[in-house]
């Protein structure tokens, strides 16, 4: 009796993942999905303090393209705010948080190219510059990193041709039958 084996064909061997259609791209059902998207909805309805705090100065602050979502749903997790631009999360450590669910958390958001940078609550209520120059730093790390492997790929890319514009501008040749006109 031979025993069966299965292999993978050389084209597959190394090959990113495909993209599952549930979830977004995540293997979730769209029944958990709703279900996160319920609790984060809920957990900005009932704000801690320092959540609340860093929320204002984040809403002051022009942030431009990298403006951080509060309570966003990434995968299974949701951030207290997330940066999807530069791939950065700020998580806020309140008192009585499970510290091996958020390490394990990190190391998955990791996995994917999130940055994660935690906080202590505390740390937000008594000195919230200190902690925006902290966030500040971080992002302008993330951003440098992001910029460094945009180089590299490149660099080791030279044969590709960059990106064109979707946009083209038509000729000047009259208004067209769907135009809209001035009244």
């Amino acid at each position: 009796m031979t025993k069966n084996t299965l292999s993978l064909g050389n084209r597959l061997q190394g090959a990113e993942p495909t993209v599952k259609k549930r979830g977004r791209g995540w293997e979730i059902s769209g029944k958990r999905l709703d279900a996160l998207h319920d609790r984060a909805r809920d957990m900005k309805r009932h704000s801690s303090d320092a959540h609340k705090v860093l929320a204002e100065r984040f809403a002051k602050a022009d942030l431009g393209q990298n403006a951080f979502t509060r309570y966003a749903v990434v995968g299974s997790a949701i951030l207290d705010f997330n940066c999807h631009n530069l791939g950065m999360a700020v998580c806020i450590d309140e008192e009585g948080d499970n510290e091996t669910l958020a390490t394990r958390r990190d190391k998955s958001l990791e996995s994917i190219g999130i940055r994660v940078m935690r906080i202590k609550a505390a740390d937000i209520l008594e000195n919230i510059d200190d902690v925006l120059a902290r966030i500040t730093a971080g992002m302008r790390l993330r951003m440098a990193d992001r910029k460094g492997a945009h180089r590299r790929h490149i660099a080791s890319n030279p044969n590709q041709t960059a990106p064109t514009s979707a946009y083209k501008p038509r000729a000047a040749s009259g208004p067209r039958k769907y135009d809209v006109k001035d009244r």
